[in-house]
């Protein structure tokens, strides 16, 4: 079930990933224009930093999800979910 909170989160991701994709832009802009690394470099810093912040978020997203819906499945089914928590978790730390 989609509730209002979940629109309200994917257009919150969609608007950090559009201003991403403008990050982006710029720094393709840079390089194209022979700006020095130096100055290169923390831009490119702060597109990754940006990515980060919303890979959290997706996560932080499905984990909430994910425990919500093992309190309303059976015990194999929350099983499963803590495990693939468990895995996510190994894999995005």
């Amino acid at each position: 079930m989609v509730t209002e909170a979940d629109g309200e989160q994917r257009e919150g991701t969609l608007a950090r990933l559009s201003r991403i994709e403008g990050q982006v832009r710029g720094v393709r802009r840079m390089i194209e224009t022979e700006r020095a690394c130096a100055e290169v470099l923390p831009q490119l810093r702060s597109v990754i930093n940006a990515l980060c912040r919303v890979q959290d978020h997706v996560l932080r997203q499905h984990l909430h999800r994910c425990v919500r819906e093992s309190f309303e499945t059976g015990d194999d089914e929350r099983e499963r979910k803590a495990e693939e928590i468990f895995s996510l978790l190994s894999r995005y730390r």
